[in-house]
């Protein structure tokens, strides 16, 4: 078992878990997260979420982003200057639609998170940039 800094686990899941776990995904919800497919901008449910919480995988419910890091980057998605841990964002080279970019996959279950820049706010100055759909929030308290 590979356990993160934030102590939580992070042993990829199986074939059969990831897709135990995606049998109730929407087609849409499917297509950005199996298929790496990106939601349209300013149309995701989390882009003006101003509640303190952590944002988590949809998938397997990995925490990926807190609250805290959030801002607005003016690009239609929600925007992050740093993960809820470093151990929690897989990344790959993604050299699709004519451009060089990274990819950012949950370590855990593979799903496509989104994409990050370097053009973020300080500290990091990262911005990741994230798929509404591939997260589910979680409210403080």
């Amino acid at each position: 078992m590979s356990v993160s800094a934030a102590g939580y686990d992070l042993t990829p899941l199986t074939k059969a878990e990831i897709d135990e776990k995606a049998a109730d995904l929407t087609p849409e919800e499917r297509t950005v997260l199996l298929d790496h497919g990106t939601e349209h901008p300013f149309c995701g449910t989390l882009l003006d979420n101003k509640q303190a919480g952590v944002y988590h995988c949809r998938l397997c419910d990995l925490p990926l982003f807190s609250s805290d890091s959030k801002f607005d980057s003016g690009t239609g998605w929600p925007s992050f200057f740093q993960p809820f841990d470093p151990e929690h964002i897989r990344y790959l080279e993604d050299n699709s639609m004519g451009m060089m970019r990274t990819e950012i996959r949950c370590p855990r279950c593979d799903s496509h998170l989104g994409h990050v820049f370097p053009d973020g706010p300080p500290p990091s100055g990262q911005r990741y940039c994230l798929n509404s759909i591939a997260m589910v929030f979680r409210e403080n308290g």
